[in-house]
C-alpha cells in the first residue's frame, strides 16, 4: 500500500473471529493503532497458551506511527502489550484503570522503563498528528470502557470498542442517551462497531439483575459455594462483594489474575467497598454455608484455579459432594471441551453446578439487538464498519446497519485496507496478516516450522534413527531406532526390530551414495515401514555418525 491523501481503517486481528482486536486507523500516511490484544490457542497449537498478532504491516512503518491508544482493559484488546510493545518506539494510551493493569504487566516483562504510558483522564483527549481521539464512556463488564470518537481532515469517527446499555451500572458512569445523541448531532462519518451478540434478540441487561440472582441461588444453600467469573470482569467482583454480604458469607478470592484486578481497581478508585477477604487457609476454616469463594477458570483454563480444585488438586481450596459452583460467565465458542471436562470433574465428585442457562447469574457485556438499534439511532454513521466478531456476527452487524438507514456498510476481515475517505468507501487492497504464538519466552509464527513439526509429532509421532559408518559408507553396528507417540504399545520390539533391518537394508543399498543420501534413504525405509504397520507417517530423523578407520 502506497500512502496517499485518504483515510484509512485496516483491521490486523479481532475481524473475523472474537478476541486478539488489533485496529489502525491511517491518515495520510501517518497511523495509529487502536488496542492491542490477545488470544488463546486452541488444541491445533499444541503446547501453546498464547496467540499474539503479526505485525509486520506497521512495523514496516513504525517512523509513520504516532501511538497506541487502548479503549479498555481486556486481555482482548491489551494483552499483546507486554510481548510486541517493545518493536515499536511509541507512547501509549489509555484511561487510569486500563494504565494501571498495563503497567502491571510492563513490571512483569521487567519493561516498565522502556514504554511510554500516558493516563488519559475520563472523557479526556489524545492528539496524535492528523488524529484527535476523545475518549466517551460506555458500560461495559470492566472499568472504564470506552469508544473512542477519533477526528481526521475526513470526517469523525466513532469506535465503539466493547459495549452495553446498563441503566444501572454498578461501576462508571456510562455516556447517556442525550450525550450520544449530541455525538451523532456533530455529524459521523463511519462507526467502527462490535458484533459479539449481534444474534441476541434481547437487551444484555443490568449488572444488577445478575446480584439479584446471584442472591436467589446462594441464599440458603448449606455447603460452600464457588462462583467462578472472568477476573477482568470488576463489575462482577463487586457484585459478588455485595452478595456476600446479602447471604452472610466470608470471601476468599482465589486466582493470581483476581488479585491484581482487586489491587489495580482499589489503587484507581474502584471496588474500595468490597468487602475483607480471607485467606485460602482460613477459607477451609469458615462453617461451609459461610463461604463464598470467587475463583479463575471460567473457561476451563487447565491451569487456573477452578480446574485445579476440581482434580482436588488446590494446595488449600477444596470442595465436596453437597457444594455448589455457580458459572457466572459466559462459554466462549471454542472453550466447550475444555469447560466440559472441569464440570464433569465437579460432578464425579458431587458438586451441584449451575450455568446462566439454570438461573439468572450472568450478564454479558457486548450489545444485543437492542442496543445496537439504540447506538445505530443516536450516532447515525454515513458507514457501518462491523468488527469484533467472527463472519457470520459482522455480516449480520451489516444487515443491521442497512435496515437502520446506513448508506454504506463495508464487512472487513484481517487485513482488510478500507479506504473511508475520500470517495465511496470500498476496500483497497488485502494487505498481510498472520498469527504468532508466545511458546515458552520465544515469539513464533504460527504456522512457521517449528509449530507445523508439533502438530505432526502430535499427529503422527517421532522416530529417530542412529547409525554408525565407517569410511566405506558401511554400517558399523546395527542402527538403533527410538519411537515416540508412535501407535504399536505392546509390538514395540516387534515394530523396532521391523525398523532396524528396514534401516539396515537400505543402508547396504545405499552404500555407494553420499553420506546424506544413505541418510535419506534410511528415513524413507523406515517411515514406510512405520505407515505399514500403522498407517501413520511419523516424523521420522536419521544421525549418521561416521567413524575413522
Amino acid at each position: 500500500m502506497k500512502p496517499g491523501k485518504e483515510l484509512i481503517f485496516l483491521p490486523l486481528g479481532g475481524s473475523g473471529e472474537i478476541g486478539m482486536n488489533v485496529n489502525l486507523y491511517g491518515c495520510n500516511g501517518k497511523w495509529i493503532m487502536v488496542d492491542l490484544g490477545m488470544t488463546f490457542a486452541d488444541p491445533n497449537l499444541p503446547g501453546i497458551e498464547l496467540v499474539l498478532p503479526d505485525l509486520s504491516f506497521i512495523e514496516d512503518r513504525q517512523k509513520d506511527l504516532l501511538g497506541i491508544v487502548l479503549t479498555h482493559g481486556h486481555e482482548d484488546h491489551i494483552g499483546a502489550i507486554p510481548y510486541l510493545v517493545g518493536d515499536f518506539d511509541v507512547p501509549l494510551f489509555a484511561t487510569p484503570f486500563t494504565a494501571g493493569l498495563i503497567r502491571k504487566k510492563l513490571i512483569e516483562e521487567g519493561i516498565e522503563r522502556d514504554v511510554e504510558l500516558n493516563v488519559v483522564p475520563l472523557e479526556g483527549e489524545v492528539n496524535l498528528g492528523p488524529f484527535k481521539c476523545r475518549y466517551v464512556p460506555l458500560a461495559h463488564s470492566i472499568p472504564e470502557g470506552n469508544a473512542l470518537l477519533i477526528e481526521t481532515p475526513y470526517g469523525k469517527i466513532f469506535h465503539t470498542g466493547d459495549w452495553k446499555l446498563d441503566e444501572a451500572p454498578v461501576l462508571g458512569v456510562p455516556s447517556t442517551a442525550e450525550e450520544l445523541t449530541a455525538l451523532g448531532d456533530e455529524g459521523i462519518l463511519a462507526l467502527v462497531g462490535d458484533s459479539t451478540n449481534v444474534f441476541n434478540p434481547e437487551a444484555s441487561g443490568s449488572e444488577t439483575g445478575v446480584r439479584e440472582g446471584l442472591d436467589r441461588v446462594i441464599a440458603g444453600h448449606k455447603g460452600r459455594v464457588l462462583v467462578t467469573t472472568f477476573a477482568s470482569n470488576a463489575a462482577r467482583l463487586h457484585t459478588l462483594g455485595e452478595v456476600a454480604k446479602d447471604t452472610g458469607r466470608k470471601i476468599c478470592v482465589v486466582g493470581r489474575s483476581l488479585d491484581r484486578i482487586l489491587e489495580v481497581s482499589k489503587s484507581v478508585g474502584y471496588l474500595t467497598d468490597f468487602p475483607p477477604t480471607v485467606s485460602h487457609e482460613e477459607a477451609m476454616k469458615v462453617p461451609r454455608d459461610r463461604l463464598l469463594i470467587v475463583s479463575t477458570g471460567a473457561q476451563g483454563e487447565a491451569r487456573a484455579a477452578l480446574s485445579r480444585i476440581a482434580e482436588g488438586d488446590h494446595p488449600h481450596i477444596k470442595l465436596e459432594r453437597g457444594d455448589l459452583v455457580v458459572y457466572s460467565s459466559k462459554q466462549i465458542p471454542g472453550n466447550e471441551i475444555s469447560i466440559g471436562r472441569v464440570q464433569n470433574a465437579l460432578a464425579a465428585r458431587g458438586i451441584e453446578i449451575i450455568t446462566d442457562r439454570q438461573a439468572h447469574v450472568h450478564v454479558s457485556g457486548h450489545p444485543g439487538v437492542p442496543e445496537l438499534e439504540s447506538m445505530y439511532g443516536w450516532i447515525r454513521p454515513q458507514i457501518s464498519i462491523p468488527v469484533h466478531g467472527e463472519r457470520r456476527h459482522m455480516e449480520e452487524h451489516a444487515r443491521l446497519a442497512r435496515r437502520f438507514g446506513v448508506q454504506e456498510a463495508v464487512v472487513p476481515v484481517n487485513g482488510s485496507a478500507i479506504r473511508l475517505a475520500p470517495g465511496k468507501p470500498q476496500i483497497i487492497s488485502h494487505e498481510p496478516v498472520g498469527r504468532l504464538v508466545l511458546d515458552g519466552d520465544v515469539i513464533l509464527p504460527a504456522d512457521g516450522a517449528t509449530m507445523l513439526a508439533r502438530r505432526r509429532m502430535m499427529h503422527n509421532g517421532l522416530i529417530a534413527v542412529f547409525v554408525v559408518i565407517d569410511g566405506k559408507n558401511r554400517l558399523v553396528a546395527p542402527p538403533q531406532v527410538q519411537s515416540h507417540g508412535v501407535p504399536v504399545e505392546d509390538d514395540r520390539d516387534e515394530f523396532i526390530d521391523d525398523c532396524v533391518s528396514a534401516a539396515s537394508e537400505a543402508a547396504a543399498k545405499a552404500r555407494s551414495n553420499g553420506e546424506d543420501a544413505l541418510a535419506e534413504a534410511i528415513r524413507v525405509a523406515v517411515r514406510r515401514t512405520a505407515r505399514d504397520w500403522t498407517g501413520k507417517k511419523p516424523i521420522t530423523e536419521v544421525t549418521v555418525t561416521r567413524i575413522k578407520g
